[in-house]
């Protein structure tokens, strides 16, 4: 079922998504990363990001539709990973405790023709909404360079700044924000 918020509406994503989710998220860090990191670090970026299958079986990762298209995805997640795909190391699935722990704010993805018309706030919001109703009151996420302004104006402070290894010996700049409702 799709839920209206205009321009924009949204439905839980599904696993038959993820063709479409894929082609978003390696469009958008391919494009919207260049004006942040070197090409290198762009290339190095798919080994830290991209589609994590376990928000979509939570039920807690969301297609964002304008008319029929799909043009941008995110979620949150009441588990312990902070950021990564399925390939990404370091993983971890345990469940977090809503009195203790902040929810994770998860693989935030605009496709470059849809970029800066609304899609990431309304992602945020749609994300907020959603772990608070399960009682969490804080939020955290790993953000890129290209998405600080964005988490800056929605209200999230740095915590730390990390320039993370990738295999390949590039690494790639990442910044640990967070946010109390």
């Amino acid at each position: 079922m799709a839920y209206k918020a205009l321009p924009f509406s949204y439905r839980v994503a599904a696993r038959g998504d993820i063709p479409a989710l894929t082609g978003i998220m390696n469009a958008s860090i391919a494009k919207l990363q260049q004006a942040f990191l070197s090409p290198e670090q762009v290339e190095a970026s798919f080994e830290l990001m991209g589609m994590d299958t376990q928000l979509i079986d939570d039920g807690t990762y969301y297609a964002i539709i304008d008319g029929d298209q799909i043009v941008g995805c995110g979620g949150w997640s009441r588990r312990a990973t902070l950021y990564g795909a399925n390939h990404t190391k370091g993983r971890d699935a345990r469940l977090l405790d809503p009195t203790r722990d902040a929810a994770r704010i998860r693989a935030m993805y605009t496709h470059p023709a849809h970029a800066r018309r609304g899609i990431g706030r309304f992602i945020m919001d749609l994300c907020e909404k959603k772990a608070a109703q399960e009682g969490f009151t804080r939020y955290e996420l790993m953000a890129t360079l290209s998405g600080e302004p964005l988490y800056r104006a929605c209200g999230y402070s740095p915590v730390v700044r990390e320039d993370v290894p990738t295999s390949n010996g590039v690494t790639v700049p990442l910044i640990k924000m967070e946010k109390h409702r």
